[in-house]
């Protein structure tokens, strides 16, 4: 039986394809939604550590940065202490601030006298280091390429000469015949303490570039002063008598002068 209406068998014949097509769309649009779903919940399992409530990952993110490392200690306070040097001079002694580490508790003391760089003169640099970490250095070399680099005017050990040691009130002192250089060049004597409960270290420069006599440096050391009402036993040993080495001896009528070494005084040599 034919239809009375030919136009209903070609929308019939066209519907087909209209219905899968809007299946299709239909099809498509849950995919999105199920892989926006999917998106969203990858990006919270990220953020948030597996069997970690979200309530404690809220309060990792609000918690201030705590570094791990502390920060550096500041420096201690030093009390003043009386290190000074009784030997006749033309220049000046010279103490500069303690200096004291606080890590450590080490504490030095320097004195100077002269310049290095005048070489006409005398030229003295001597550093007091007390504390729990105050132990004889295992190189003198060392120590003293140290120091030149670090203390006063930059210097550098250009080479070094014969070693030996000396006897002071402090007991054996190791000796070693260096050259430092800077804008000038002087051959001196470094010395370090072997067998006090503290080191004593440093050196000595001759006039005119020559390496100071043995005699001249164990003087040097054992005029040597310290007044530390903190530090009894350092200041006893101090206070111990000179060698008899025919020394020139200072009687100090003032110490409390600010440069640390003598005012008036009157010197004569030892019998």
């Amino acid at each position: 039986m034919q239809s009375d209406h030919p136009s209903g068998a070609a929308n019939a014949a066209t519907g087909a394809p209209e219905g899968r097509r809007t299946l299709s769309l239909v099809g498509l649009g849950l995919r999105l939604v199920v892989a926006s779903a999917m998106i969203a919940a990858l990006c919270l399992y990220a953020r948030k550590p597996p069997g970690v409530p979200q309530q404690a990952v809220a309060d990792q993110i609000a918690t201030p940065f705590v570094p791990t490392t502390p920060a550096p200690k500041a420096p201690l306070a030093a009390t003043p202490v009386r290190f000074g040097l009784a030997e006749p001079g033309l220049d000046p002694v010279r103490v500069a601030a303690a200096r004291i580490d606080p890590a450590t508790g080490l504490r030095e003391d320097a004195l100077a006298r002269g310049a290095f760089e005048a070489i006409e003169a005398l030229a003295l640099r001597v550093t007091l280091a007390r504390g729990n970490a105050a132990r004889p250095a295992p190189s003198l070399f060392i120590l003293l390429a140290r120091r030149a680099a670090t203390d006063g005017p930059a210097l550098a050990v250009i080479r070094t000469g014969p070693g030996g040691r000396i006897v002071t009130k402090f007991g054996a002192v190791e000796t070693l015949e260096v050259t430092l250089g800077g804008t000038t060049r002087r051959t001196c004597t470094g010395f370090l303490s072997r067998e006090s409960a503290f080191q004593l270290d440093g050196w000595l420069c001759a006039p005119l570039g020559h390496p100071p006599e043995a005699q001249t440096l164990g003087c040097m050391i054992d005029a040597l002063s310290l007044d530390d009402r903190a530090d009894p036993d350092a200041t006893a040993a101090f206070l111990a008598p000179r060698m008899d080495r025919g020394c020139s001896v200072t009687t100090v009528a003032d110490a409390t002068e600010p440069t640390g070494s003598i005012g008036r005084r009157r010197a004569h040599t030892k019998k």
